[in-house]
């Protein structure tokens, strides 16, 4: 049998198309326009080439910011993947409990990113705020605005404590959707709790931890209100991630060109990072 194809469908999803080239397509062409010309004024523009590339791959100013990026997303995936999954476990599967559980995990997630800042700004001034003002009175010297340290841990606790229940959410997902019949099986054969988690319940929540892991990368990987709103990029640039420097490039500095090669290039590692992630773990899923 000869299948029919009914290409009227494409009718249907044409205004979508529309609306992704005019919010996605134009704009990122406008990008790489600014990325390979220079310009000295009144609108008059002349071909510059990879110029603009070379000079951000070329800055130390690139490469420290890329670092902080990287180190970020890399202690906050070892946090909330991990922490997510124990905490999907330990939730009940049925009962009154179950509706409670999921909203209480869902109510960080309804929060905008920069009034979770603000939050945070807030809870942690030692005038006061009550982590800030909670630290002082136990003698623990805190203060984010002028400590490293601490202006970090204060990013970190935040995310873990607005995106872990993305997490949690993926997780529980795959977790109640395993058919009670493996439990059943794995309780007739005396199996222990470590080998139900390592043999049933971790194969069924592959999908859902890539999919999680891919997302978490990329927002924290893409991170830019809460620190600006937090900390502004300080002390000194010890928070200043690629997003904030590139907002600092463009509109504090009006460097278009630069900055439109760096968005450029931010924008490539993203794919290039979340492709080989994802190559990574399918491929291991398939060969188990």
């Amino acid at each position: 049998m000869n299948k029919t194809w009914n290409n009227k469908a494409w009718f249907m999803v044409l205004p979508v198309l529309l609306l992704v080239a005019f919010s996605a397509v134009i704009p990122l062409m406008t990008v790489v326009n600014y990325s390979v010309q220079d310009t000295f004024g009144n609108n008059q523009f002349f071909w510059n080439g990879v110029g603009w590339f070379s000079d951000v791959l070329e800055s130390d100013r690139f490469w420290q910011a890329l670092g902080r990026n990287l180190l970020f997303s890399g202690i906050i995936l070892a946090i909330e993947i991990p922490l997510g999954i124990l905490i999907a476990l330990n939730m009940p599967k049925k009962g009154l409990g179950v509706p409670f559980c999921l909203v209480l995990m869902a109510l960080p997630l309804l929060i905008p990113w920069n009034v979770v800042g603000t939050i945070w700004q807030v809870f942690g001034r030692v005038d006061i705020g009550l982590l800030g003002r909670t630290l002082d009175a136990l003698g623990i010297s805190y203060n984010y605005v002028n400590n490293v340290f601490d202006a970090w841990m204060t990013l970190i606790v935040m995310d873990v404590w607005h995106w872990t229940s993305l997490v949690v959410l993926l997780c529980y997902a795959g977790l109640v959707s395993i058919p009670e019949a493996y439990y059943q099986a794995a309780k007739i054969d005396g199996a222990s709790r470590w080998a139900v988690f390592r043999y049933i319940q971790l194969p069924k929540m592959k999908r859902v931890l890539l999919i999680a892991f891919l997302l978490r990368f990329m927002d924290s990987f893409m991170i830019y209100t809460e620190p600006f709103v937090i900390t502004g990029g300080g002390p000194g640039n010890s928070t200043t991630f690629l997003s904030i420097d590139l907002v600092k490039m463009a509109i504090g500095q009006f460097d278009l060109g630069p900055a439109a090669a760096m968005s450029i290039i931010y924008f490539l590692i993203i794919l290039l990072l979340s492709w080989i992630f994802y190559t990574v773990m399918t491929s291991s899923d398939e060969q188990a």
